[in-house]
C-alpha cells in the first residue's frame, strides 16, 4: 500500500465513516469560499461554539485546516497539506453525495 491509499483510508474515516463527517465536509466547503472564526462556522453550521470547536479540532489534528492568530480571533483556513491532496479530499466529498 502506497502513502495515498493510507491518507486516503483516513480521510475517508474523518469525512464519512465517523458520526461528524458531515459537519467537518461542511467546514471545509465554507472554507473553500473564506477563512472563517470558529463563532462564524458555527453559525455557519447552525451549530453550538463547542460543536464547531469539536470538528475543527478534528480538522486541525489531521492537518485539514490551518490556524492564524489566538484564542477567540483565531482565524481557520485550508492548509497547504489540503492543497496537496486536494483531489483525494474532492473525491472523497463528491462521492459521499
Amino acid at each position: 500500500m502506497d502513502f495515498s491509499d493510507e491518507y486516503r483510508k483516513i480521510l475517508w474515516w474523518l469525512l464519512i465513516a465517523t458520526r461528524g463527517g458531515e459537519k467537518r465536509i461542511e467546514i471545509i466547503k465554507i472554507l473553500r469560499k473564506n477563512p472563517e472564526n470558529l463563532y462564524k462556522l458555527s453559525e455557519d453550521l447552525n451549530v453550538n461554539y463547542r460543536t464547531a470547536e469539536h470538528h475543527v479540532k478534528v480538522l486541525l489534528n489531521n492537518n485539514i485546516i490551518k490556524r492564524m492568530g489566538n484564542g477567540y480571533g483565531s482565524v481557520y483556513f485550508l492548509s497547504d497539506y489540503y492543497d496537496k491532496h486536494f483531489d483525494i479530499i474532492e473525491e472523497i466529498i463528491k462521492n459521499y453525495k
